[in-house]
Order: structure tokens, then sequence, then C-alpha cells
């Protein structure tokens, strides 16, 4: 084995796809979700395509069981050699409307939870000298739109997260990268709720999670003298 795979916010989709793709190449993938039971799916799927895997109940929010998450696999499983930290919290709201609850639950979700894992898993790669970290951003980290004020402040905030954790680490060997998700994802909630765009799949007018994962197994890959800080993701068809 050649050491765990972490994934915060293992969902149905993206994280899921990221964790199947580097259990494939030999990872141990350690995935999280707050509901333990959602992460089933998941872990059986792993385990028939050959592949190692273990589940966690975590709320990322809260220090206490980030300490004790990351404690329990460097000690008990192996070495964290990969951090994916790919909470979302996408939950529009005209400015008119938020609540200080909801816009301070939204910035602990898609930013303080990638801080204290980050911080964390840094602490023991730091002593190996080597070590990825991809943190999933959104067309929020680059600029707010209206109705996202909560959602664009908090991912821009992981941005800047990155990018100080990038400048300070990656002397210290630790790959720190930012990938920005520009449209669209192959997922049930787009094809529920958003299903004419669902429809541009046909074109390869969403993004298939598959191929966002290959492109995280591409940055861990990536050698130390032309690593990838920053990088965007987007159907052919997405305008930007």
């Amino acid at each position: 084995m050649k050491g765990v795979a972490l994934v915060i916010g293992a969902g149905d989709a993206t994280g899921g796809a990221i964790a199947r793709r580097f259990a494939r190449e030999g990872y141990t993938a350690c995935v999280t979700r707050r509901s333990l039971e959602k992460l089933q799916p998941l872990l059986e799927q792993i385990r028939a395509e050959g592949g190692t895997a273990h589940g966690f109940a975590s709320d990322a929010r809260q220090e206490d069981e980030v300490i004790a998450l990351i404690e329990n696999i460097e000690s008990k499983i192996a070495p964290i050699e990969v951090l994916v930290f790919n909470i979302g919290a996408n939950a529009p709201s005209s400015i008119l409307e938020e609540t200080a609850r909801k816009y301070f639950k939204i910035w602990e979700m898609a930013c303080m939870s990638g801080f204290l894992n980050g911080r964390e898993v840094a602490k023991r790669m730091v002593q190996r000298g080597r070590g990825t970290i991809v943190f999933t951003g959104a067309t929020a980290s680059m600029r707010g739109g209206a109705n996202f004020a909560a959602f664009s402040g908090a991912k821009m905030a992981l941005r800047a997260l990155a990018q100080s954790m990038a400048r300070e680490l990656g002397p210290r060997g630790l790959h720190v990268a930012h990938v920005v998700v520009d449209g669209a994802i192959d997922t049930a909630f787009i094809r529920d709720n958003f299903p004419e765009r669902y429809a541009l799949k046909a074109q390869d007018g969403i993004l298939n999670p598959e191929h966002i994962a290959d492109t995280y197994w591409m940055l861990h890959q990536q050698p130390r003298d032309a690593w990838t800080h920053e990088m965007d993701l987007r159907p052919w068809s997405e305008k930007f």
C-alpha cells in the first residue's frame, strides 16, 4: 500500500470519484461525511473494485473531531499522503434575506473546516517532507455572484488559505493545490433540479466526476519542479 488518500466530503459524485481513483492506484481511501451510513455505497464500491477503504462519520467543522480523526488514521491505518478537501456548502440566498447563523455556518463548512483539516494533516506531512493537499474550489472562489455572498466569501477565503499554505509549505516538500470547478457536475442534484442543464451531458456540457478525479490524480503525480498550484476545470461550453 502507498499510504492513505483522505477525502473530506466524499459525496456521491466528485468526492467519491476521487477516492475511487486513488484506491485504484493502491492508496488506502479514507473517506468522511457527516453520516457514516451514506458512505456505505462508496465503501462497498471501492472494495468491489479491489481497493481498500475506511469510512468515518466526522463533522469537519469541529476541531476536536478533526484532531481525533487524523490521529486515528495516522496511528492505526497508515500515513496520510494525500488530503483532498471537498466540502461545498453552496446555499444561495439574497443578501437581504441571509441570516447571520446561515452565513456563519457556510463559512464554517467551506473554509474553517478546510483550515482545520489542512493544518492537522500538514503537521504530519511536514515531518515526512512530502505530501499533497488539494482544496476543491468553485466559480465562487473567483467572483461573487448575486445571491452568493456567503458561499463566495467562504470559497474566496479557502482560496487564500490554499495560497498561504502553498507558499509556506512548498519549500518543505508539500504540494498544495486549489482546483476551481467551474460548471455543473454530473450529480443527482443537477439531474433532478436542473434537467435542461443535465441534458447537456450528451454533449459533454457538464463535468464528469471521473474526469475531475483524473485531474486530482495528475496533480498528485506532478514532479516538484513543475507543480501546479491553481487550475480550473470547466466544460467546453461554459462561459468564463
